[in-house]
């Protein structure tokens, strides 16, 4: 693979993540050394500072990711503020249930709970700033996601425990104890 094309390789998968992305999968999926995959990302990272992008490409949380550029902090802000105007759909509101009383939950058992993959919904959510990272499972190395104060002060309550409880609002079925048992474990 040629500089140029490992460079393009590099952009288009570090371009579709949302959580950093280690040199060791990004070497695996390139099928480049690791060492040329470094340097590259090294390279790449210099070259957007130096032509003043309004990107960077940081290493943090031991992967590799595009950010927004510092010095853009205002203009980003506001364009994600007035996004958050519209109403969220209803696969958003269904995530947010989850999250909200099984938190802190990993986007897995989400997905899992909800039986449809919640990358898209969790990524709005933690734009409108009503989701965050809240740690990581030992057993998995999982991000955990709970709700934030904003998402309390969104619904109107002081804190998670005043969420109402589940069961009035679900309908009478045979095995409901099996769900409930799910979304409160």
């Amino acid at each position: 693979m040629s500089e140029l094309e490992l460079y393009r390789s590099l952009e288009a998968i570090l371009m579709v993540v949302d959580e950093p992305v280690t040199v060791t999968v990004l070497a695996q999926i390139t099928e480049v050394p690791t060492e040329m995959v470094v340097t590259a990302l090294q390279t790449l990272a210099i070259t957007y500072e130096e032509q003043g992008r309004g990107f960077q490409l940081k290493e943090i949380a031991g992967g590799w990711r595009f950010y927004s550029h510092p010095d853009q902090a205002a203009l980003v802000e506001k364009f994600v503020l007035d996004g958050q105007q519209t109403r969220l759909t209803q696969a958003a509101l269904e995530t947010l249930a989850v999250i909200a009383y099984r938190q802190p939950v990993s986007r897995a058992r989400v997905s899992a709970i909800r039986g449809v993959n919640v990358e898209a919904v969790m990524k709005t959510l933690l734009t409108r700033g009503l989701v965050e990272e809240r740690g990581v499972e030992s057993e998995t190395g999982a991000i955990l996601y709970g709700t934030t104060s904003y998402f309390l002060e969104k619904i109107g309550i002081n804190s998670i425990e005043d969420l109402p409880a589940l069961a009035p609002f679900l309908p009478d079925v045979d095995g409901l104890d099996e769900v409930l048992a799910t979304l409160t474990d």
